[in-house]
């Protein structure tokens, strides 16, 4: 068997930033403001990311606001993640400051231990732990028929990819995180450091990319792009990425060609409630399954430790910027300044 081609490509004749071909007119607000449209008709039966299933300490609980909702979870007795209000029903208590012991969370006001079974008063949420991420549902802040698990995009095997989570929090309303990603037009212009080369060949509609997708995330819907990512001045890895968005609240990249095929990026947008001035705030959770066909990937997982801080500060420096657009995006829309 002949060895496989090196992962990476160099640019010959780069072309400077200023000298890209422009792409705001094929960006146009119609196409993003339609996807976005359909992404929010599609069912979450009431389900929202709270975090990371590695967040799930065995000492304290995973605190998180969620439309307003004080949420806690944890691993209860026998290890199966459990969560419900985040408010002691006996005297208020934030249960977020209490301690987790052998699997009960224990109110740190008078003792009241919850092992995540009802009692006196407090009832527990539906939650669900997909290896990756954790979810709760809550069916008076979606008010969607609710359903009995998540909706989780189909992913790579986590057992055989390597795994990182990232989260950060932005001024701004879900879908203006899920109409970021919908525009990947703005990828080599906005962020030089990681993408060069950024062409999108399909948009939904024209089916030029729909031999890439299965249909089952985003209902066909899909965007796909030819991009490479930057490793270094003209050092890249040129790969076609196929973006959809199977929910109102989710938009899923998977890599369809070239280094890293069937890795996923999945960026889930959770509503945390309003500030003190009656802003809206999100919490943006990013999950990135990166696999490989390469003998030596199993040693990439087995470094995993030390390779998760890097793929969360890469994923970071990318939602500064993005968390800054989507933003713009909120401020524009709540000032009816929005362009398009």
């Amino acid at each position: 068997m002949s060895p496989r081609p090196l992962p990476f490509t160099l640019r010959r004749d780069p072309v400077p930033w200023a000298r890209q071909r422009p792409t705001w007119r094929d960006a146009q607000p119609a196409v993003v403001a339609q996807a976005l449209k359909r992404a929010q008709t599609r069912p979450t039966g009431n389900w929202y990311v709270v975090g990371a299933s590695r967040d799930l300490r065995a000492d304290r609980p995973l605190a998180r606001t969620v439309a307003g909702e004080e949420v806690v979870v944890w691993r209860g007795p026998d290890g199966r993640a459990v969560g419900g209000p985040g408010i002691c029903p006996h005297l208020g208590a934030p249960l977020r400051d209490s301690p987790v012991h052998c699997g009960t969370l224990v109110c740190h006001w008078h003792g009241l231990a919850l092992d995540g079974t009802p009692r006196a008063g407090w009832q527990p949420l539906p939650v669900h732990d997909d290896g990756v991420l954790v979810w709760v549902r809550l069916d008076a802040a979606g008010g969607e028929p609710p359903l009995e698990t998540p909706v989780v995009p189909r992913r790579p095997d986590p057992e055989r990819s390597l795994t990182a989570v990232f989260a950060g929090t932005g001024r701004c309303e879900p879908q203006d995180v899920v109409a970021n990603r919908l525009d990947p037009w703005h990828g080599a212009w906005y962020h030089p450091y990681a993408f060069v080369d950024l062409t999108v060949v399909d948009v939904p509609g024209n089916g030029v990319g729909a031999d890439d997708e299965d249909g089952d995330d985003g209902d066909g819907d899909a965007v796909t792009v030819d991009v490479s990512f930057r490793l270094t001045g003209r050092l890249v890895v040129p790969v076609r990425a196929v973006f959809t968005a199977p929910g109102p609240r989710t938009v899923v990249m998977r890599i369809t060609r070239g280094e890293g095929e069937g890795s996923v990026v999945e960026t889930h947008a959770t509503p945390l409630g309003e500030d003190e001035r009656g802003t809206p705030r999100t919490a943006v959770v990013e999950a990135v399954l990166a696999t490989s066909a390469r003998r030596g990937f199993a040693a990439a997982r087995r470094a995993a430790p030390l390779l998760r801080p890097l793929m969360r500060a890469t994923a970071g420096r990318l939602w500064r910027d993005d968390l800054a657009y989507a933003e713009r995006r909120w401020e524009l829309r709540s000032r009816g300044r929005f362009p398009g």
